[in-house]
């Protein structure tokens, strides 16, 4: 199956909660959250709880879409996980932050995960002054991330850096927005990943170890 390519606001409805696919439109009164939040397609109200494979199900679904993946992909970060020392579930997390995609987008070089993947894959992004393509790459700790000259003046990444300079920039990641490059001084722990999105890792934990 291929990579979703319908409207990114059906998925935040399918979830019941932003996802963040958009930028900063999902701040803004913009986001259709604001004004159409039910389910997408013709849906019928249950009263009845849900289940607690379901609950289980949608915190998956809700994790994986909010980063990007396919299944598969996100199988494989879980199994990593597992095989790692230290809390599976919060492992887990680790992998998907340390993502190169999704540190351009933390750092505040792109306005979304989906624009950032477009940077990487573009090859507009240098790790240790070598050019890596590469969306899932999981970046170490020290390792010098630079943004390509030839896109400090596209309007989506000086409009992003403009935005993140008024956003708090994680205390375990170093910018320079000047000279276009950031460096991961430190793996987070589970209290200092800030995910735009509330999680609870140990649901997923839970569906994948039946």
């Amino acid at each position: 199956m291929g990579r979703y390519t319908g409207p990114s606001c059906r998925l935040c409805r399918r979830e019941a909660g932003r996802l963040f696919l958009k930028g900063d439109k999902c701040y803004s009164q913009a986001c259709t959250m604001n004004k159409k939040s039910s389910p997408p397609g013709k849906t019928k109200k249950f009263s009845r709880k849900p289940t607690e494979y379901a609950l289980q199900l949608r915190e998956k679904q809700k994790v994986k879409r909010y980063y990007g993946l396919y299944e598969t992909q996100f199988k494989r970060y879980f199994e990593m996980a597992t095989k790692h020392k230290g809390v599976t579930g919060e492992m887990l997390l680790q992998y998907l932050e340390r993502r190169l995609d999704s540190l351009v987008h933390k750092a505040g070089f792109a306005p979304s995960k989906k624009t950032a993947r477009q940077l990487v894959t573009h090859g507009h992004i240098r790790i240790n002054g070598k050019k890596l393509d590469i969306p899932s790459y999981v970046v170490n700790v020290g390792e010098e991330i630079v943004i390509s000259d030839k896109v400090k003046n596209l309007d989506l990444v000086v409009k992003s850096i403009e935005s993140a300079q008024n956003k708090a920039i994680p205390a375990w990641l170093e910018v320079d927005y000047n000279a276009l490059k950031f460096k991961m001084l430190s793996i987070p722990n589970r209290t200092e990943m800030n995910p735009e999105i509330e999680i609870n890792e140990q649901l997923i934990v839970e569906l994948y170890s039946k």
